[in-house]
C-alpha cells in the first residue's frame, strides 16, 4: 500500500496544534451515534427517560479516534457510548468515545474524539475493520 491509496484527512483540517493523531485517517462514509443522555426505566416517583442521542457524520477516522460533525458543541473530556457504521456495512461497531477537541465551523462543530479501549465494546472489532479497510484501498 503506498500513501497516495487513500487520503489523509481532508484539505481543511484543524488550526494546527489540535491534530495529535499519530496514524493515517481514512476519510469514510460512515455515521456515529452519540449517547448524550441515558435511558432508564421508570421507578417509584420518578418517571422514564428515553435518553438523548445525537447522530453526526463521520470525516475521517483512524483506528484510535474519528473527526465528526456535529449539530451540536461537545465539551472536550466529556465520555460517550457510541455506535458506528462504517459505509454499507451492517455490523455496528459499539464504541465508548472521548472528545479531544471540539471547535466551530460554520453552521455545525468539527470534534476530534478518541476511542476508550475497553472490554465491554468492539475495540478490537473496531481496528480490524479500520485495518481491513487500510488493506483494501
Amino acid at each position: 500500500m503506498k500513501d497516495t491509496d487513500y487520503t489523509f484527512g481532508t484539505k481543511d483540517e484543524p488550526a494546527v496544534g489540535q491534530d495529535s493523531r499519530m496514524q493515517y485517517r481514512l476519510t469514510a462514509r460512515a455515521r456515529i451515534t452519540l449517547q448524550l443522555e441515558a435511558e432508564y426505566p421508570a421507578s417509584e416517583g420518578v418517571p422514564s427517560s428515553s435518553g438523548r442521542a445525537l447522530v453526526c457524520g463521520i470525516r475521517d477516522i483512524s483506528v484510535c479516534g474519528l473527526c465528526l460533525v456535529s449539530t451540536e458543541y461537545l465539551a472536550v473530556g466529556a465520555l460517550f457510548p457510541a455506535s458506528v457504521t462504517l459505509g454499507h456495512q451492517a455490523e455496528v461497531f459499539v464504541l465508548t468515545v472521548e472528545v479531544v477537541w471540539c471547535s466551530q465551523d460554520e453552521e455545525d462543530y468539527l470534534a476530534g474524539v478518541s476511542i476508550v479501549e475497553s472490554d465491554q465494546t468492539a475495540y478490537v472489532e473496531w481496528t480490524d475493520a479500520v485495518a481491513s479497510a487500510m488493506e483494501t484501498l
